[in-house]
């Protein structure tokens, strides 16, 4: 039976951590399911979460004037849920809906921080990697702008 820590250990947001330092973030982590249509959390609240995807599908929405809200990318597999918790005032950035039945690995903000604080050198290969996360997100918020506006007004 395959344990949690060989879960975490086959993620590609954790490749390349050392097993000590998956051991850390194991008491911090647990599995969770989001049923379909779920909202899992919103733009502005309190950041107290972050998931690694496991199956299924999460779109991540932002509040536009004029428009309400637009996807701004749909995460899969593989992918990292939540960077906000990481940031003060650790508030949401985007939305976030379970398109499908989505399976997650759920982490503990508050606790990992700590985690970080306590073990400045785990807290630096979480921030480069999580630091890569917010990139990709504002090239997909960024492509999303240009097709926004690159499409021909009505007239």
């Amino acid at each position: 039976m395959e344990t949690m820590r060989d879960v975490l250990s086959t993620q590609p947001f954790l490749a390349g951590l050392s097993p000590a330092y998956v051991d850390k973030l194991l008491p911090w982590s647990k599995k969770s399911v989001f049923p379909l249509g779920t909202r899992i959390f919103e733009e502005g609240r309190q950041a107290e979460r972050f998931w690694l995807i496991l199956e299924g599908r999460v779109s991540l929405e932002s509040q536009v004037p004029g428009r309400g809200a637009v996807v701004v990318e749909s995460l899969g597999r593989g992918a990292v849920l939540g960077w906000s918790w990481l940031f003060p005032p650790y508030r949401w950035h985007f939305s976030a809906s379970a398109g499908d039945v989505t399976s997650v690995i759920e982490f503990d903000a508050a606790g990992v921080r700590e985690l970080c604080q306590r073990d400045p050198a785990l807290g630096f290969q979480l921030a480069i990697r999580f630091t890569e996360v917010v990139v990709d997100r504002l090239q997909s918020t960024r492509m999303q702008l240009l097709d926004l506006y690159a499409r021909p007004s009505g007239g």
